[in-house]
């Protein structure tokens, strides 16, 4: 199968280095072009890193490839979707508005900005949780007469939640969630990003629009496709989220209190979320961990620097799985997502890949 020639949008800064990172020898894809602001176009893409210090600025661990190095930099603004065939785009929320429709008119984009996360024709998508909400595509062609479509992620904080409460929603149905986060610091990437006098010795009790984000999308991608496929119904149960900023560079951890629609004792949960699969049409795609859940018994686990990077970071870690005496059939658990793997980009080349499996890509 030949690779799709793909372009990074958004390519300098932190997510966007995070889609090198994780495009590098993909299977399916190849990185045809790279593109940012008006600042960078023109520049080899290792001159559009370099401050004028001297600093490169390259953050993410793994090596910056050289052919990607050597690559010059384009205009996001003048892009031309034809060029390409797939867009992974890292931009902010108000530049994506703006271009990602412009592009989808020609080619699929993939997203990490929140631009079009509540849009009714476009799914939110977490490949082994509803994968059937793909078919929103369809819908989104017609009604914007584009030739390809926009397909955000889901904020990172939802994904790990959203993942589990998929397990249980299956073997035992959730009327009511509670969840107070603890968001590493690289959530909030490096523009503007945290502050270090701000979050050293510290913890920061909010963030901004945060809750609201993962209280209706985490209702949206558990919810169901409408009839004649022209948006999804969200899932009825209650979402009430608390989220903060600790000292943690990368992982979210996440502490929820789940309302059960059946009494489950906390091995029925355990086993419950070990054996759960997930959607066939997830399980086999590159990305794909062996498995999406991880349940460990020791009391002092999940954390985020021992856990976060199980599976290659696509997999949720959970711990600490107990029974709660205050919400009706109560089961609380702690757990651990990398919030920069599956949580970004890792995560939206696994919607890129379930997308090329069922044949609306390529």
């Amino acid at each position: 199968m030949a690779k799709l020639r793909s372009v990074i949008i958004g390519a300098t800064g932190l997510a966007g280095q995070q889609f090198i990172a994780a495009l590098k020898d993909h299977p399916l894809f190849e990185i045809a072009g790279l593109a940012a602001s008006v600042r960078s176009a023109g520049k080899t893409y290792r001159e559009a890193l370099r401050s004028s210090a001297g600093m490169l600025g390259w953050f993410v661990p793994e090596p910056l490839p050289e052919a990607v190095a050597k690559m010059t930099v384009a205009d996001a603004a003048e892009l031309n979707g034809k060029d390409f065939q797939i867009a992974f785009s890292a931009v902010e929320a108000d530049v994506a508005r703006e271009l990602e429709p412009r592009l989808a008119r020609e080619i699929p984009v993939i997203s990490t900005a929140s631009a079009f996360r509540y849009e009714e024709d476009v799914p939110l998508l977490i490949p082994p949780v509803n994968a059937q909400h793909a078919r929103l595509v369809r819908e989104q062609q017609r009604q914007r007469d584009f030739k390809g479509f926009i397909v955000p992620i889901p904020n990172c904080t939802a994904t790990g939640l959203a993942i589990t409460l998929s397990a249980l929603d299956a073997a035992f149905g959730v009327s009511a969630v509670v969840m107070t986060s603890l968001q590493a610091v690289s959530g909030a990437g490096r523009s503007p990003g945290v502050i270090a006098l701000d979050i050293l010795d510290n913890v920061v009790p909010y963030i901004s629009k945060e809750e609201g984000k993962v209280e209706l999308e985490t209702k949206k991608i558990l919810g169901t496709v409408r009839a004649g496929q022209t948006g999804t119904v969200p899932h009825p149960m209650k979402v009430s989220c608390t989220c903060t900023r600790v000292a943690v560079l990368e992982g979210h951890t996440e502490c929820v209190y789940a309302a059960l629609r059946k009494k489950a004792s906390p091995d029925q949960v355990a086993q419950a979320m070990t054996e759960w699969k997930g959607d066939e049409a997830a399980r086999k795609l590159h990305s794909s961990p062996p498995r999406w859940i991880e349940v460990l018994e020791n009391p002092f686990r999940p954390q985020p620097r021992l856990d976060r990077d199980t599976h290659q970071g696509m997999a949720t870690t959970v711990g600490r799985i107990r029974e709660d005496g205050v919400l009706e059939n109560g089961i609380k658990y702690v757990l651990v997502s990398h919030n920069t793997k599956m949580g970004a980009a890792k995560g939206a080349l696994l919607v890129g890949e379930l997308l090329r499996s069922v044949g609306m890509i390529g």
